[in-house]
């Protein structure tokens, strides 16, 4: 098994892998101070069980960490370890493509138990936490009706799955407050193609201009949100 730690703070970072070498002792841990790091190392290595994610890495807001590492590696599951406590962050948390959440503050058997409940195939929220049964899957809608309904739109969770990874990845960079220029010269594209994917986001999302991006992704800001 072969699991990768992302946080910024070193002194958790080794804490955590000693809890999973003691959890684990068969299993391959590697740790990552970063998203970028993250996800350089994960696209140079295959094989990876588990993520086991930090939301506050420095550099990054809200959920903008789980859904990179979600767009780029949707098949790898996300375990969110995060200091978080307020059950709401968490459930939207499930509802942005984690499979599952775990404060920071735990024992190790509440650890152990939901990576394994994880890479069981379940979601995993701690006890006493409601939502983890209805938490929808990425690209879902809790109300099927909604979809061709007139006036209604879809869920955040469900209209930002629909981007691409590299539409997320631009997604990101305008909430960033980027020009098409900066995006541009980041991603090492050219200019027509940063305009092509900020039409098929502003269709995708469902809105009309980059101020309604920025505003209708706000909830991804949860710190903004729910004073979290």
């Amino acid at each position: 098994m072969r699991l990768l730690i992302v946080d910024d703070h070193p002194l958790f970072r080794e804490a955590l892998g000693s809890a999973l070498r003691l959890a684990y002792p068969e299993a391959s841990l590697h740790e990552a101070g970063g998203l970028e790091a993250a996800c350089a190392l994960l696209s140079a290595e295959r094989g990876f069980d588990l993520v086991l994610l930090d939301l506050a890495l420095q550099g990054v807001s809200g959920f903008e960490g789980l859904l990179t590492l979600r767009a780029r590696f949707p098949r790898l599951p996300v375990l969110v370890v995060s200091g978080h406590e307020d059950p709401r962050v968490m459930r939207e948390a499930l509802h942005h493509g984690a499979a599952g959440f775990v404060p920071k503050a735990v024992d190790k058997a509440t650890l152990t138990t939901a990576i394994a409940t994880v890479l069981g195939g379940a979601l995993y929220l701690p006890p006493g936490v409601d939502g983890a049964a209805g938490a929808e899957a990425p690209g879902r809608s809790p109300d099927p009706a909604a979809r061709g309904t007139p006036g209604r739109r879809a869920p955040l969770a469900e209209r930002v799955a629909r981007l691409t990874p590299q539409q997320v990845r631009v997604l990101m960079m305008i909430r960033q407050g980027k020009l098409n220029k900066q995006i541009a010269h980041e991603l090492q594209v050219g200019d027509s193609t940063v305009k092509a994917h900020v039409s098929e986001i502003l269709r995708k999302l469902e809105v009309i201009s980059r101020t309604q991006i920025v505003i209708e992704t706000a909830p991804l800001d949860f710190e903004r949100m729910h004073g979290a």
